[in-house]
């Protein structure tokens, strides 16, 4: 059963029933200020392990809050094993990959340097808040968990063996992005992956000579026209959910 309550927290608290829960100043800022709620009123909670709980706001002022968890509303549920591993791009276009990025089910965010990487700053403390936020506005039972920028040789130095790649290249070989994956067998489905996005210059052919030698790597295409590299980590995760059949579930 699901919750008609329209604002949802995540906080890094034990949830179950009975439990009185303490808000953070913040928090309790955005619900009286912000939101204007008031004693009595309702909130969903979600903590990335137990669920989604409903609780009443018991006492509230600018500076701190208190909330009487009632009932679980959702059970956890368990997202898609998919990272999402990508060049780091221009500020307003990266928050943009991590809060679509969250809304689309991954697990994790990961931020690559690559040879053509020119955004070698990366802002991760921002990007932490844009999974959060949009965790809690798509409905999520957990957040994403965000890395810091890693070297792309060095992250495939010590990638985990059975994770397959998804990688988006020009001109590769592996053709079009769903008659790629439509060529895979079921069992492909229940395999953890990583969707690769590079630069917006493209991955350079040291790289590219590495991911066609990578086990468990597949090459495709996103299509006839150029993508930007935040267009095309919506669109790929997009076609992989669709593929493995996240989106086929009714929510609870």
């Amino acid at each position: 059963m699901t919750s008609n309550v329209k604002t949802r927290l995540y906080i890094d608290a034990p949830l179950n029933a009975g439990a009185s829960v303490e808000l953070s100043k913040d928090k309790a800022h955005f619900l009286k200020n912000v939101l204007r709620l008031a004693p009595g009123q309702h909130i969903a909670f979600f903590n990335g392990r137990d669920g989604e709980w409903l609780g009443r706001i018991e006492t509230l002022s600018k500076s701190a809050a208190t909330v009487a968890l009632e009932n679980q509303t959702r059970p956890q549920s368990p997202m898609p094993d998919v990272w999402l591993v990508f060049a780091p791009i221009k500020r307003a276009r990266i928050n943009f990959v991590a809060e679509k990025a969250t809304e689309l089910g991954v697990a994790q965010i990961r931020p690559v340097i690559t040879r053509r990487t020119v955004m070698a700053r990366v802002n991760t403390g921002r990007l932490v808040a844009n999974a959060l936020e949009a965790s809690e506005q798509c409905e999520r039972l957990d957040l994403p968990e965000v890395f810091e920028p890693q070297q792309l040789d060095k992250l495939l130095d010590n990638w985990p063996a059975g994770r397959r790649i998804l990688w988006c290249d020009e001109g590769a070989s592996g053709g079009p992005i769903a008659q790629a994956l439509a060529k895979l067998d079921d069992a492909a489905k229940r395999d953890p992956w990583a969707i690769l996005i590079g630069p917006e210059g493209g991955f350079d052919e040291v790289e590219r000579s590495r991911l066609i030698d990578f086990p468990d790597a597949l090459a495709v295409t996103l299509g006839p026209r150029l993508l930007r590299a935040d267009t095309a980590a919506a669109a790929a995760l997009s076609i992989w959910q669709a593929w493995v059949g996240d989106w086929d579930l009714t929510p609870s």
